[in-house]
């Protein structure tokens, strides 16, 4: 009686023990869960092609100090992309934007920004030279997948503003032969080719403009996505009705859930999907959710803006000194961020609306993108965790990490081949 009254005792208290030490039944499906969910996504993000249609990296390659081929501390001034961090965070292809800011419509001013075009052109190509081990220049989709499979990092190029353009149609051509693959039309101000979403001073041209029109049709000629982020809802429509492509807004979210103007309203999301086309959600705070007012944040980049004047003037020296006071403004008055939920929010609404095959992903690291759970690339992969504790499926998330640009990259090369 002793006996089983001990082993009785033994068996109850080793009981409890589990019990506490593991949780109820409920906390240990839940953990079990969790840990199959991590290991699924894990699987996947490693197995499908992971792309970034838009990071602004080429500004963090333009500083002194700073090497795309070595390991950068982001929140030391590292910025949110090098190679070592993308093969860390499993993120196999990305497109690195040549940004110009917007300056004066005049020959000399766009004739200035077309010398800084093309060393940045130039920046990436070596970079691509003298880090051949670890990336390669893509220019069309096969490239990123057989990249992928040689174990190397898949870089695009993509133009961020039209500007440089200015009204010679010959440099479409120029910057598709320099690499480009796709053309952001506007960024925040007009420019000769259309109407910007943001233009403190109103449209210029209610749309595109003549010029404009003929840029789409020769992007759809060469086979160049035309990217619809940052241009106004007219302009929009007017890329719509001239392109024989499927267009893409690479870095750009749901009006709905984010009022803002560089965000798509539902009627503009149907259109996109009647044309084929795809909207990719971005990591930018304001365009993810409404955030609280930083008035001191605000004033400090105010003030930056007014002392430096148009960015496309400023030499080689003083760009890096903006770009320190930049940094400096942000180590003062941190921003605050969404998180990757949010993100997520945003592709299941555009999911709902128009389906599945309309949605990826540009970040808009290095220009803006940054996540609280996803500040940098090396934590690419929460993105594909959430996706799949939403219950998307493995099909899903790659159509979303790639398979809809990459289709729509497709097409416009096939429509050009016509």
């Amino acid at each position: 009686m002793q006996i089983k009254s001990f082993l009785l005792f033994r068996f109850v208290s080793l009981s409890l023990l589990i019990f506490f030490a593991c949780g109820s039944p409920d906390k240990a499906q839940h953990e079990k869960e969790v840990v199959s969910d991590s290991v699924r996504a894990s699987e996947i993000h490693e197995q499908v092609l992971t792309l970034d249609t838009h990071a602004d990296t080429p500004l963090m390659m333009m500083r002194e100090g700073f090497d795309i081929g070595e390991y950068n501390d982001p929140h030391d001034g590292g910025g949110k992309v090098d190679f070592p961090r993308m093969f860390e965070g499993g993120l196999d292809a990305a497109f690195f934007a040549v940004y110009l800011s917007q300056g004066e419509l005049t020959d000399k001013a766009i004739e200035r920004t077309r010398e800084r075009t093309l060393d940045i052109f130039d920046l990436i190509h070596d970079a691509l030279d003298e880090y051949s081990d670890m990336a390669g220049l893509a220019l069309t989709p096969d490239d990123a997948y057989r990249l992928k499979e040689e174990g190397m990092l898949a870089i695009y190029i993509g133009l961020e503003n039209g500007y440089p353009i200015g009204r010679d149609l010959e440099w479409v051509e120029k910057v598709y032969d320099l690499g480009a693959r796709y053309i952001t039309l506007s960024h925040n101000r007009n420019n000769d080719i259309c109407d910007a979403a943001t233009d403190p001073d109103g449209p210029t041209h209610n749309g595109l403009s003549d010029f404009g029109v003929e840029v789409v049709k020769e992007m759809n000629r060469l086979g160049m996505i035309v990217d619809v982020s940052h241009i106004s809802d007219d302009s929009f429509y007017d890329v719509i009705e001239v392109s024989k492509a499927p267009v893409a807004a690479t870095h750009s979210n749901a009006r709905a859930l984010a009022d803002v103007p560089r965000n798509m309203d539902d009627d503009m999301l149907l259109t996109l999907k009647e044309n084929g086309g795809v909207v990719q959600v971005t990591f930018v705070g304001p365009f993810l959710k409404e955030m609280d007012p930083n008035p001191e944040r605000e004033a400090a980049f105010a003030e930056l803006r007014e002392k430096w004047g148009d960015y496309n003037k400023l030499s080689d020296e003083e760009m890096d000194q903006v770009r320190e006071e930049w940094q400096e403004i942000n180590e003062k008055y941190p921003r605050e961020l969404a998180t990757v939920s949010d993100l997520v929010d945003h592709i299941d609404y555009i999911v709902d609306l128009i389906g599945v095959e309309h949605v990826g992903i540009g970040t808009d690291f290095d220009g803006g993108g940054a996540l609280e759970d996803c500040f940098d690339v090396t934590e690419i992969d929460n993105i594909t965790l959430e996706l799949v504790k939403r219950g998307y499926s493995k099909k899903e998330i790659e159509k979303i990490w790639s398979g809809n640009f990459m289709r729509v990259f497709r097409e416009a090369k096939k429509i050009a081949a016509k």
